[in-house]
């Protein structure tokens, strides 16, 4: 029988995991420039069709298919979710999941984390990359990254980075930030700069976006978090406290940095700020106490603000709305932090963290595992940009022209800003 309570919070955490991909749509629209908000939110929403789509045919079957047996990889048992609907109607077990609500919902919570991780993705190729290139992309990479990727880290028994290397990652840290944002910086070294990177200020074009969208983030981010326990337990209400406790801190921290730098605070850096400590929690948001979601954040904005206004420059990779620079910076520093912070009884293994335990394993556990994950990203995603840059007569980026009118109007014919008296 289905534990109808569990089976509601699952359902609620699902709607709100959904609902981060068009907050991210938001917040990247309001970072973008005024000419190219339309390509930009259009992307985001595109990954729903294509992940939606895609998980139905393969993509859960790829992540959470199989026996158990390979260690990188679900299994193709169930394409197209074949017997998913008839073993709930027969009332099999194999219609449970975690001997408590239906399987099938499942499906739906971990196709919203696809997309979420996907539409992160877009953030760093904004204003320059063919809207065609990015929907093959996105397509292929769900399927041969992160789907492969998702079973290394929670496949269960036999998964390479979860089982046998022993690697926690509570909501995503591996498998969503740091995965979205290396691919990020794997496209935009592909594309190449933005026409005038260097010498112009890439301002956000309007900023109570950003702000919508980064509270559409923070309130989805409670599903996020908190439903990756599966189970309506206190796990999950210390996941959603420490979500609050790492984000907060992470704002703060924020603010303080630009306050100290440039004498003035911005509501742009606060909720960036705010998203950056959300990233740093995900990976340790039910193993660790809330004063130290609150340490994880005060730490993790700091550098992520330094990756963003100081190495970009100096490196010179245009990663142009920061995928790179909060997501996968963020989530190495949160999945790090785990192995310093983790509750020994809270662990999925048998170690806990170096401060409560003086036992390194778990943190030399975790740094293997971002580097497993780093390595198979970087390489995959390398492989699929060239491939899709051949498919595209060499070329991922749209003309000189095109840019410089924005893409809005070359991509898609309309403008989010219509001309009014024709002024525009």
């Amino acid at each position: 029988m289905f534990d109808t309570g569990t089976t509601a919070f699952m359902l609620v955490s699902t709607m709100l995991v959904l609902l981060m991909t068009p907050g991210l749509a938001f917040f990247y629209g309001g970072l973008s420039r005024r000419k190219n908000v339309v390509n930009t939110m259009a992307m985001c929403l595109a990954v729903l069709g294509v992940v939606g789509v895609l998980w139905l045919v393969a993509g859960w079957s790829f992540a959470y298919g199989g026996d158990g047996s390979i260690p990188v990889f679900g299994g193709f048992d169930q394409l197209g979710l074949a017997g998913l609907v008839q073993n709930l109607l027969a009332e099999d077990p194999s219609a449970l999941s975690h001997d408590a609500y239906p399987a099938i919902a499942d499906v739906a919570f971990q196709l919203a984390f696809a997309s979420i991780t996907c539409a992160i993705v877009t953030g760093a190729v904004a204003g320059r990359m063919k809207f065609g290139a990015v929907v093959l992309f996105i397509g292929v990479w769900s399927l041969v990254v992160y789907a492969p990727l998702a079973h290394m880290v929670w496949g269960g028994e036999g998964s390479l980075i979860g089982e046998t290397i022993g690697a926690l990652d509570f909501a995503g840290g591996d498998v969503v930030h740091i995965s979205s944002g290396l691919t990020g910086l794997v496209l935009c070294l592909l594309l190449g700069k933005r026409k005038g990177f260097g010498m112009m200020n890439y301002r956000p074009h309007n900023v109570p976006f950003v702000v919508l969208g980064a509270a559409l983030l923070w309130f989805g981010w409670f599903g996020f978090n908190a439903g990756s326990e599966f189970a309506a337990d206190g796990v999950a209400a210390l996941a959603l406290l420490n979500t609050v406790l790492s984000s907060s801190a992470g704002l703060l921290a924020w603010m303080l940095v630009e306050r100290v730098r440039t004498g003035k605070p911005t509501l742009v850096g606060a909720a960036t700020g705010l998203v950056a400590g959300l990233v740093g929690i995900t990976p340790a948001a039910g193993f660790v106490e809330p004063w130290a979601a609150a340490v994880i954040g005060a730490i993790t904005a700091p550098v992520c603000y330094l990756a963003i206004s100081f190495a970009k420059s100096k490196l010179g990779y245009d990663d142009a709305l920061d995928a790179f620079g909060c997501h996968c910076v963020g989530g190495i520093v949160g999945g790090l932090l785990t192995g310093v912070f983790c509750v020994p009884e809270l662990s999925w293994t048998d170690f806990g963290g170096l401060l409560y335990t003086g036992d390194p394993t778990l943190l030399g556990a975790q740094a293997l595992g971002i580097l497993v994950t780093i390595v198979f990203v970087a390489v995959a995603g390398l492989i699929i940009g060239l491939v899709v840059k051949a498919l595209f007569k060499g070329s991922l980026r749209v003309s000189e022209e095109d840019e410089a009118r924005g893409l809005d109007v070359t991509a898609h014919g309309e403008s989010a800003y219509p001309a009014y008296l024709g002024l525009d």
